[in-house]
């Protein structure tokens, strides 16, 4: 049976660290929302961008996308699994897994979702995580068996509480791209990757 992923996107923290919107940050003159979105949709037909704070600064650098569908978490601040679990329910119902990202990893590679995606495909599993020297971090695919499971887990504890449960059917898949371990958290940060600091407004 062939697949059909639709993608996730996570937006909507509220960038206390970096003092600054991160979505609106910018890597080669295009925002990190833009540039994460525009990978995603080389293997996703379908964009589910998840936004909270800062939502209408964000809403307007989006790409006008008629693959693009915003949504928006009121309860941003209850953290990065409520935000997927709005995600999920945004998701049509008959796409088979959601590959999941963060708008604070914008260095990410096109192909490392090709990759992910094609692991994915080929194994079977129903979580494949994507992993760089041994540490894995985004982006992560969850198949819809897994979603019931996702909506029901504790906020505080996070998607890993899903993700350890049962090591078994989880697929780590080890990539040569730095960016995905890379999530931009603080104007230190920004300078550590080589990228301009935020902006002072």
């Amino acid at each position: 049976m062939p697949t059909h992923l639709e993608g996730i996107l996570l937006a909507a923290g509220e960038s206390r660290r970096m003092s600054y919107p991160k979505p609106l940050l910018k890597i080669d003159g295009q925002t990190f929302i833009e540039r994460i979105a525009q990978s995603m949709l080389t293997v996703v037909p379908r964009l589910v961008i998840v936004l909270g704070a800062h939502s209408d600064r964000a809403r307007a650098v989006i790409p006008r996308d008629q693959r693009i569908v915003i949504v928006e978490n009121p309860k941003y601040s209850r953290g990065q699994l409520s935000s997927l679990k709005v995600g999920l329910s945004a998701i049509q119902p008959d796409s088979t897994a959601a590959l999941v990202h963060l708008g604070d990893h914008p260095m990410v590679r096109a192909e490392t979702f090709r990759t992910l995606v094609d692991s994915y495909n080929q194994t079977g599993q129903p979580i494949a995580i994507a992993r760089y020297e041994g540490h894995r971090g985004h982006p992560v695919i969850f198949d819809r068996a897994i979603f019931a499971e996702l909506q029901s887990a504790p906020e505080e504890e996070g998607a890993r509480h899903v993700v350890n449960a049962d090591a078994s059917r989880v697929v780590y898949v080890d990539m040569d791209d730095p960016g995905i371990n890379l999530d931009l958290d603080t104007p230190s940060d920004l300078a550590r990757a080589g990228l301009p600091p935020p902006p002072t407004v």
